[in-house]
């Protein structure tokens, strides 16, 4: 049997299957999810991330700081924003992106006002890197520990002294500054006095006399005196031992035999973190 079909059914079969097919594409459209538009100015961007920074999300802030400098890099907020970055590094743990922040900051922006803020984080998270919370809570002698990080750390916190001395961060720079001095010279003296156990009383003098040339004045001067003087006693050189112990009567005559130098001063600074109200 022949269905037959004239033109103008054939019309409205068409018409009607192309209205359907307009329809389902539209609808599909319409239920596609909105791509993320992202930050949509450089100010609504920056107050953002501050708002996630109080909030303590740092792992958002850092997303939305960087669409920040990615979206508006010539902007003033963009500039703080990269400031403020390493900062929110720095209070999520992650140490290393923290001083890559502080080093693009200051090769990108050299003369800016808050460069100082970029040379502290990044002295301070050498200072505190080689530190943790069961070395504190047991009181682990951090002079024992070779100083990884302490010249680096002692490098930022000079730039801030020297080059910026009427920088806010430049008196708690120059104290710690005088801390990290103080452990470079007390481990010196901690590998000395093993030198000495072990009857090296080469190496014992050398490490010695590495404490009297570069830390001068240090809490471990008198300690390296005393191993000295006994070091070269034990060399059978007892001019040179003689020395040691007029340099030691001469430096600290009214003083009793101290202990060594394992002061914890470390503890009460690497408890604190800079305000971020300071940025």
């Amino acid at each position: 049997m022949k269905i037959k079909m004239n033109r103008f059914s054939f019309g409205k079969i068409v018409l009607c299957v192309g209205l359907g097919l307009s329809l389902s594409l539209t609808g599909c459209k319409s239920w596609r999810p909105k791509k993320d538009q992202g930050v949509q100015s450089a100010e609504v961007g920056y107050e953002k991330a501050n708002k996630q920074m109080n909030d303590s999300n740092f792992q958002a802030a850092i997303k939305t700081y960087e669409q920040v400098t990615s979206r508006f890099p010539f902007s003033e907020p963009a500039k703080q924003a990269r400031l403020d970055i390493i900062y929110a590094y720095y209070r999520l743990g992650e140490k290393e992106s923290a001083v890559d922040a502080a080093d693009s900051f200051i090769r990108e922006n050299p003369t800016h006002p808050r460069v100082d803020y970029a040379y502290y984080m990044k002295g301070l998270v050498y200072f505190e890197r080689s530190q943790n919370f069961l070395e504190r809570w047991f009181h682990v002698n951090m002079a024992a520990r070779p100083p990884q990080d302490a010249r680096k750390s002692f490098e930022a916190f000079a730039r801030i002294v020297t080059q910026y001395p009427q920088s806010q961060y430049a008196p708690e720079a120059h104290q710690r500054m005088v801390y990290i001095r103080n452990r470079l010279a007390e481990y010196n003296l901690v590998v000395a006095r093993y030198y000495e156990s072990l009857g090296a009383y080469a190496g014992a003098i050398a490490r010695c006399r590495e404490i009297l040339e570069t830390y001068d004045g240090a809490p471990a001067t008198r300690e390296a005196l005393e191993i000295m003087a006994r070091s070269y006693h034990a060399l059978n050189m007892p001019e040179l031992a003689k020395d040691s112990e007029r340099l030691l009567s001469a430096n600290f005559k009214d003083e009793k035999p101290s202990k060594s130098a394992h002061a914890f001063a470390w503890w009460p600074w690497a408890s604190r973190h800079p305000d971020d109200s300071q940025k």
